[in-house]
């Protein structure tokens, strides 16, 4: 089936894109953003309106006339603690928080979706719009699924889309198997002793094992594609001592993000790396502790769901990435596979956009007819939709 957008129903969705981008909330602080879903969508006259699901999460449940399967389509609600360097007009008001990854775009698109299935309800099953919270973190999917709201609405299919910088404009990169990594931040803090700035010798400054320890961050860089005995350990943040000229460090923090293809390694990565730095700071006489944060499962495309996206990108005959995935990053929306037959979708940003999390990144506005499109065909697939005339 074939589903057009007229320029008026583009130019009210991309109006509203560019509201979402200039207020943007980020992980666990949706509330507005919510709030503007929820009205924004009112009248499509969803037959269920699920909110507070996973914390500030929305779902919208739209009822085919005859039974069927469950078929949720998801996207993200937060925005990312980056200041905005632009001149577009719709730039972010909030200071050091943007849109940097999209996640407007993806809500536009699922606006689409949902204007287009209010007035063409499903013509079996149900269509479950999740506006999912707290991706970011790695905290939304999991609070989702853990929530008891879900399980009225837990999907037998889930299916996500997520615009990628690097990838032809509006060209597609979807397969079966393994589409991202899992990763997981992990934090490091080194307790020494404190000196005076003309007496070090005095005090134990963790500077020497903060130096040994980026050094040997290296040896775990192995892999250039994302196959068996793939990893990375990628330095994000180090900070030591206080700002001041008259006194040594006496403890430092060290931050990196760690991944691996397989969810299931990411323990045995930590306990090498954190013994690593236990031998350093032991040699340098340090105390050391550590926590992990921010675990995302690595993202495993079912076979079915899958080829619903594959059929989808062929009618729309949109150009196939066929060698871009699995990609090194990773994606919350993995956890969806635990209860529902799942698939996730890249789609193309544009050859010379800045990547995803720069902070000059905007979302490209012609993607919303293109990734509405694809959900609408999987539902089409799966659930059955009409067309209105004259559409």
């Amino acid at each position: 089936m074939t589903f057009h957008f007229d320029p008026a129903e583009i130019a009210t969705l991309t109006d509203w894109r560019h509201k979402l981008h200039q207020f943007p909330e980020v992980s666990g602080e949706e509330i507005e953003t919510a709030k503007e879903v929820v009205s924004f969508l009112a009248d499509t006259n969803p037959d269920t309106v699920v909110t507070g699901l996973g914390g500030h999460g929305v779902a919208l449940v739209y009822e085919g006339a005859e039974p069927g399967p469950s078929v949720m389509l998801r996207c993200e609600l937060d925005a990312l603690q980056i200041h905005e360097i632009s001149d577009l007009p719709y730039r972010s008001k909030i200071d050091n928080k943007a849109h940097m990854c999209g996640h407007d775009g993806h809500m536009t698109m699922m606006a689409a979706v949902a204007r287009h299935i209010g007035k063409n309800r499903p013509a079996k099953g149900r269509a479950i719009l999740l506006f999912q919270p707290a991706e970011e973190t790695a905290h939304g999917a999991e609070a989702v699924l853990a929530d008891l709201q879900f399980a009225a609405i837990t999907p037998d299919l889930s299916f996500a889309i997520h615009n990628m910088p690097g990838l032809p404009l509006a060209s597609v990169a979807v397969a079966a198997g393994q589409i991202t990594c899992a990763s997981m931040g992990l934090k490091l803090e080194l307790t020494g002793k404190t000196a005076h700035a003309s007496m070090p010798e005095t005090g134990i400054s963790p500077a020497k094992a903060v130096a040994r320890i980026i050094d040997e961050l290296e040896r775990f860089q192995t892999g250039e594609v994302v196959a068996q005995g793939f990893q990375r350990v990628t330095l994000t943040n180090v900070q030591m001592g206080k700002p001041v000229f008259g006194v040594t460090p006496g403890s430092a923090e060290i931050r990196m993000t760690l991944r691996r293809p397989e969810s299931d390694a990411m323990p045995a990565l930590v306990e090498d790396v954190v013994a690593m730095v236990a031998a350093i700071a032991s040699e340098e006489g340090l105390g050391l502790s550590h926590t992990t944060h921010n675990f995302f499962r690595a993202c495993i495309n079912d076979p079915e769901a899958a080829s619903a996206f594959e059929t989808a990108a062929a009618d729309m005959e949109l150009d196939r990435s066929h060698d871009y995935v699995p990609i090194r990053g990773a994606e919350d929306f993995g956890l969806f596979g635990s209860c529902s037959k799942s698939a996730l979708l890249f789609i193309g940003s544009g050859m010379d956009k800045p990547m995803v999390h720069n902070p000059d990144y905007d979302f490209p506005d012609a993607l919303i007819p293109v990734g509405a499109g694809l959900f609408l065909r999987v539902l089409d697939q799966t659930l059955g939709l009409a067309q209105p005339s004259g559409r």
